[in-house]
């Protein structure tokens, strides 16, 4: 009997470690589709980190095409989408839960298509601000995986708390920002549980979801069917022809492509002269030999442009209102 125990006790010890392997199995460029859609670590929502709702996907894919899923989208860089992949399977297998749903169970059962939503979170300092990322698509999918996730893990690694918005696609633009508000109203109301503060938080999102987060930054949660919470300390937007303002804008950080001919940069600068006309502290980059959707921009003109908007919030979480 001391020998099948033994025996028993090896085996058992083996397959630990095995499944605990592939938990935290990382990925890389060869890595495919089909390796993200049944990795162990997205279990129950891995098909929400792919751009698209409903769509059949080629699962043979390597991650090296993964630019052809997204295109509205240019400098897709295979080895920036695993290397903020690898973040969230590392949070998984040590422990942190990734992902989590805003809608209750009946909210998704009355609305099939709210099953599509939830939040990614890449954790900071505990009680640090937090950042909401809504990434782009032209509202017909959702690009967290070039400019959600790799934003995410540049503001976590600074220590700031980052929540990644997958939003309903397919809806249109007052669908996608109710989901965002609904987002905010979660996070605030488990504001403990989360480590999250509150206070300071930003808005982060670029082309369709630059819209989503302006719209909020500038009427706040509650007109979109959210809880009655602060406005946004800062709100970055990345490549949006976004228009609408109000006349008590939070500060904003803009970046666009000086080739973009998806959201010229004559239509975002409509929208900054206004801004600073008001009196809102705004900075505004445009990058050299770039189009639309470039994400952080690694090997381009705007690489690090992420962590000058990082610098841009931190001022204003330091000093609410300056530039008023």
């Amino acid at each position: 009997m001391a020998g099948r125990r033994t025996t028993y006790q090896t085996f058992a010890a083996a397959w630990m470690v095995c499944m605990s392997a592939s938990a935290s199995g990382r990925l890389g460029p060869r890595s495919t589709v089909g390796d993200i859609l049944r990795h162990p670590a997205f279990t129950g929502f891995s098909r929400l980190i792919l751009p698209w709702d409903d769509r059949a996907y080629d699962e043979s894919l390597p991650l090296t095409g993964i630019g052809s899923l997204l295109p509205y989208h240019t400098c897709v860089d295979p080895d920036v989408v695993t290397g903020a992949l690898n973040r969230l399977i590392d949070d998984a297998s040590s422990g942190s839960t990734v992902f989590y749903r805003f809608y209750s169970d009946a909210e998704m059962e009355r609305r099939p298509a709210k099953k599509h939503t939830g939040l990614f979170f890449l954790r900071g300092r505990r009680g640090a601000p937090f950042a909401v990322i809504a990434p782009g698509g032209g509202f017909a999918y959702a690009g967290s995986v070039h400019e959600g996730f790799p934003y995410a893990e540049a503001i976590s690694g600074k220590g700031y708390n980052a929540f990644v918005l997958k939003y309903r696609t397919g809806h249109g633009g007052s669908a996608a920002t109710e989901d965002l508000a609904a987002a905010l109203s979660y996070i605030s109301s488990n504001e403990a549980a989360l480590g999250v503060s509150t206070k300071g938080y930003s808005l982060w999102g670029s082309s369709a979801g630059a819209r989503m987060a302006a719209s909020i930054g500038s009427h706040g949660a509650a007109r979109y069917g959210g809880g009655v919470i602060p406005k946004p300390a800062a709100v970055v937007m990345a490549y949006t022809a976004h228009a609408d303002y109000s006349a008590t804008e939070p500060p904003t950080f803009a970046v666009v492509g000086e080739q973009d001919g998806i959201a010229p940069p004559a239509s975002m600068e409509r929208r900054i002269r206004a801004l600073r006309e008001s009196g809102t502290r705004v900075e505004y980059r445009k990058y050299a030999n770039l189009g639309h959707g470039f994400g952080l921009g690694e090997g381009t003109s705007a690489a690090g442009w992420v962590f000058e908007a990082i610098g841009f919030w931190e001022v204003a979480i330091e000093h609410p209102g300056a530039g008023k």
